[in-house]
């Protein structure tokens, strides 16, 4: 059963999905979850791309044979690639399009030179939605497309200017209004989404774009934003201890260096307590949640949970965020657990964190898979956004679809309140922003 408790629901004819930019697997998990059977899964990332290897084989329309053939591919090679051709999808019959396009371009922490980065996947992303039509498309991404919204506005409409060309339905766009106005009418189908509000641990805020081909919007059946599930907030502290106490039992009588310990001494039993302590007191405090997981890239060094912000807050915790601690089969105490801090969280824990499966068997060294997890999309949140649209696509099924969840009906609902997202932050004043007339042009197409 999936974290959300919720069992996968069953159609009597599947719902099928393509993926792009797909990770580590973090929406495809939660699309899973939410009915959906991928046809396909594009990823570049050759650790990325083992860590499917190793988990989709026996989903729906899987087998280890076809998970194993899976091979690195550029986004933009995938129309013209044999997995496309083998495919053998008929215009429009495809039920969803999904991805999570790099986030760099766009990132808070980041430049954000939007359309002048050439890792901006949009117009890659707008290519295959306009080969193949599909009856959804979703499309996540760092809140930094959204915030503060003239930044990216105009590069925004454009792209809803050219799905609506392509036979969905957006709203059209009045330029001449201010750039918030402008952003208020865009959330019927592009806005932020916490993830905290989903059953995960974590705030991590995400730009998610939802937009269904004209032809399957009827009155009364319209696409809602889940705006959260009908259950208490999950906390760090209950989401890990379990795993923190297993990894800290077999050091309960000993001390750092995996001797028993003597008078005075701490020992695993001590590292637990001590932890579960500072994490609970940060849960009746109101800050129970953990602050972003932040993956990085393989230019920079090795993996640590995040800018000193969020270090604090992983301290207030319990928690040591200075690195990742290696598995329980190859534990050194000293550093993984007897740490001044707290214990560090293991690759395991910290997917736990982003709401993956236990059972989530990342592939590569320590880092990689980390920066996998680190960089991936809650799985918990891509499932609530795809039992939406699934309830869109199959109307039969949407009170058992969306019963565990709060509904926005009203399509614009407010984003003021909800908590900044812990990165770096850049100010509008002082960001990078791109002559944006130079490239838009990139994002003009001609709709099928």
């Amino acid at each position: 059963m999936p974290p959300s408790g919720q069992k996968r629901p069953q159609f009597t004819s599947p719902l099928t999905s393509i993926e792009i930019c797909a990770g580590a697997g973090g929406q495809a998990v939660g699309l899973h979850n939410a009915g959906f059977d991928h046809l396909a899964l594009v990823e570049w990332d050759p650790h990325a791309v083992s860590t499917l290897r190793a988990n989709v084989g026996s989903w729906p329309g899987w087998t280890p044979q076809k998970a194993k053939a899976l091979k690195p591919m550029d986004v933009k090679d995938f129309l013209t690639s044999d997995t496309r051709k083998n495919l053998g999808l008929k215009h429009e019959t495809l039920d969803l399009f999904a991805g999570g396009v790099p986030c760099p371009p766009f990132s808070l922490a980041g430049k954000r030179l939007g359309a002048d980065d050439e890792r901006d996947l949009f117009p890659a992303a707008l290519n295959i939605i306009e080969e193949l039509t599909p009856k959804a498309i979703m499309i996540e991404n760092v809140r930094g497309i959204l915030e503060p919204p003239e930044v990216f506005i105009e590069y925004r409409a454009k792209i809803l200017d050219r799905l609506r060309r392509a036979g969905y339905a957006v709203p059209e766009i009045d330029m001449s209004l201010s750039p918030a106005a402008q952003d208020f009418e865009m959330r019927k189908v592009w806005r932020r989404l916490d993830a905290k509000d989903y059953g995960v641990p974590q705030l991590r805020p995400r730009a998610i774009l939802v937009a269904i081909r004209e032809d399957f919007t009827q009155r009364g059946n319209e696409f809602c934003w889940p705006l959260g599930i009908k259950d208490d907030e999950a906390t760090v502290a209950e989401t890990l201890r379990k795993t923190m106490r297993e990894r800290c039992r077999p050091y309960w009588d000993t001390n750092q260096w995996g001797e028993p310990a003597k008078p005075g001494e701490r020992t695993g039993e001590d590292v637990y307590n001590d932890w579960l302590d500072a994490a609970q007191k940060s849960a009746a405090a109101g800050r129970g949640v953990a602050p972003t997981l932040v993956g990085g890239s393989r230019k920079h060094g090795g993996a640590d949970l995040g800018p000193t912000r969020a270090k604090k807050a992983w301290a207030a915790m319990g928690v040591d965020a200075m690195g990742v601690a290696n598995d329980p089969k190859t534990c050194v105490p000293e550093r993984d657990l007897f740490r001044q801090n707290g214990p560090m969280l293991t690759v395991e824990q910290a997917a736990m964190i982003q709401g993956f499966p236990r059972d989530w068997r990342f592939q590569g060294k320590k880092t990689a898979q980390y920066r996998q997890v680190g960089n991936a999309f809650p799985p918990p949140v891509a499932e609530a956004v795809g039992r939406a649209i699934a309830a869109v696509l199959r109307p039969e099924h949407r009170e058992e679809l969306l019963r565990e969840y709060i509904l926005d009906a009203t399509g614009t609902a407010a984003v003021g309140d909800m908590p900044h997202q812990m990165e770096i932050s850049v100010s509008a004043g002082s960001a990078h922003t791109p002559p944006l007339e130079d490239h838009l042009d990139n994002l003009v197409g001609t709709s099928h």
